[in-house]
């Protein structure tokens, strides 16, 4: 088994993360989107859509998309449970992982892939180009990363992590979610102090180190 990854890379991290929190080690291969690695015919036959995170399992099957890797490696690897013990709290980290993706990193997504002078006519990831930046959806970003801040600084008033008590794979998503606004210069507004304490306590795991 070995992971395509690009450590600077969000989606990446995420899995990065999630695997450092189960204690687990996967060799690693670094596919660097700044040398159009992912574009090269050796790695589209890995995963034809030109994106990273990839696991490659040992009988050849390779395994993309952020949440499908994680499951995998949680069903081989239940302890600890990051998806949730039973059914109720398994809806309830579904349900905030996906406001964290759709609400926010998918929000700061839009804003770098747009701003950006490394992605100019590569406005969608794992396209090489004709694809022009649309201002728009910077603005459109930002707006949507307010309304996140907000709605989640109210849950961690109300919750020690961001799907309950325990530490899940919505803390993962959230978390990775907030560094990567910062790359274009979006952060929790000071008045956000439930995520400010959320944040030192998730900076304090060992695994936060792989973002």
């Amino acid at each position: 088994m070995k992971i395509y990854s690009f450590k600077m890379a969000p989606n990446p991290q995420r899995v990065n993360m999630f695997i450092a929190e189960k204690g687990i080690e996967i060799p690693a291969v670094e596919i660097n989107p700044r040398e159009r690695a992912q574009f090269t015919d050796s790695f589209k036959s890995v995963n034809p859509i030109s994106q990273v995170p990839v696991l490659k399992l040992e009988d050849g099957t390779c395994i993309s998309e952020t949440m499908a890797i994680c499951r995998y490696l949680e069903e081989l690897h239940p302890e600890p449970a990051l998806f949730g013990r039973d059914a109720k709290k398994k809806a309830i980290v579904e349900m905030w992982s996906r406001r964290a993706e759709f609400m926010g990193y998918l929000s700061a997504a839009d804003m770098l892939r747009n701003s950006s002078p490394i992605f100019e006519d590569r406005g969608l990831p794992g396209v090489p180009g004709g694809v022009p930046q649309i201002a728009e959806l910077v603005e459109r970003g930002r707006n949507s990363m307010g309304r996140f801040f907000a709605l989640f600084d109210d849950r961690l008033k109300a919750a020690k992590f961001v799907a309950g008590d325990a530490f899940s794979v919505a803390d993962i998503t959230t978390f990775v979610t907030i560094r990567f606004a910062a790359r274009v210069d979006v952060e929790p507004p000071s008045k956000c102090a439930s995520i400010a304490r959320w944040l030192k306590e998730v900076e304090s795991r060992p695994s936060a180190t792989a973002v």
